[in-house]
């Protein structure tokens, strides 16, 4: 998959390059030796980029949530929030082609959220984004974006590497060139994908795709991916799955004899219960469509939205 491309940006430390303000690194052992295989990753280290040194003083953020500073710890005469700001702004235009970003959790200057906000006299009082990833996210806000820690979840890294694919399969129809069949045939195959986060967002684009030929492209197409990815970043829940997995049970009606329908739902039944990972009906519905082929659903992203590699539904 690197080969083709999937750049997905990063803090430099996750990757065990020793520019935390200590000297150290914080590698992530399932970034670098799972994630690196399919993606091509992107380094950077804002704090490192605009001279502070290796190793140099603590920074936090100070002030309003809002527009926080960022300072030194020990010494709050020392203020980089301007050269932050700006670095930011300029790796915006630098950082291009990019498919998702993974930041370093916590960081005054890379945390994607929840990083502590000080108040003057030193206290915690909120939080906020990172300075350099508050401008990252701002300037690209349908990049998917995630912090290594919270990919200890496992529905958050399922969420984030499929909206990755997804966004990565949108760029490239976009620079192929977006008409109004090669935008019905992407929403068509991502029908139950999207169906299983948000089925009157589903309903919602596919007004907006029955608009093709009629408006707009670019309009047209920012209000799509806009709703598409968007729509994403919400929950599945294992009800909103069952839903989708019953429904394309419904193109095996003719074909299943009674004995297999009633394993099937029983199994899709198993798992909105919570007693089965969500690849099972998965693995029995591909079983099913092996021996009984449906042009229509070989062609749907739901049933293959990653790489079967990454096993991401075998905890889901």
């Amino acid at each position: 998959m690197a080969d083709e491309g999937i750049r997905i940006g990063i803090s430099s430390c996750l990757l065990g390059e020793k520019v935390r303000y200590d000297g150290g690194h914080k590698k992530d052992n399932y970034i670098t030796g799972t994630l690196a295989d399919y993606f091509e990753f992107v380094p950077v280290c804002p704090e490192a980029a605009i001279g502070l040194g290796i190793p140099r003083p603590t920074i936090r953020l100070v002030g309003a949530a809002e527009a926080p500073r960022v300072r030194g710890v020990k010494d709050a005469s020392l203020d980089v929030t301007d050269r932050m700001v700006a670095y930011g702004r300029e790796m915006v235009g630098r950082l291009t082609g990019l498919r998702g970003y993974i930041f370093k959790r916590g960081s005054p200057s890379c945390g994607m959220e929840r990083v502590k906000v000080y108040t003057e006299q030193g206290m915690p009082n909120t939080s906020s984004a990172g300075v350099y990833a508050r401008e990252i996210m701002a300037a690209n806000p349908l990049l998917p974006c995630e912090e290594e820690g919270r990919l200890g979840d496992p529905m958050l890294r399922e969420n984030f590497i499929q909206r990755v694919f997804v966004y990565d399969r949108w760029l490239r129809l976009v620079d192929e060139g977006l008409t109004a069949g090669r935008l019905v045939d992407f929403h068509t195959r991502h029908k139950y994908m999207i169906r299983a986060h948000d089925e009157s967002a589903y309903r919602e684009m596919g007004r907006l795709v029955a608009e093709a030929g009629s408006r707009d492209p670019a309009e047209l197409a920012g209000a799509y991916v806009t709703l598409l990815m968007t729509t994403l970043t919400k929950r599945a829940t294992r009800k909103k799955h069952a839903n989708v997995l019953m429904h394309l049970m419904g193109y095996l009606k003719k074909h299943l004899d009674a004995a297999d329908k009633a394993e099937l739902i029983e199994t899709i039944d198993e798992y909105r219960a919570g007693r089965l990972p969500l690849i099972v009906p998965i693995v029995l519905l591909r079983h099913h469509f092996r021996r009984h082929p449906n042009e229509y659903v070989a062609d749907q992203y739901y049933l293959d939205p990653h790489p079967r590699e990454l096993m991401l539904r075998n905890v889901l």
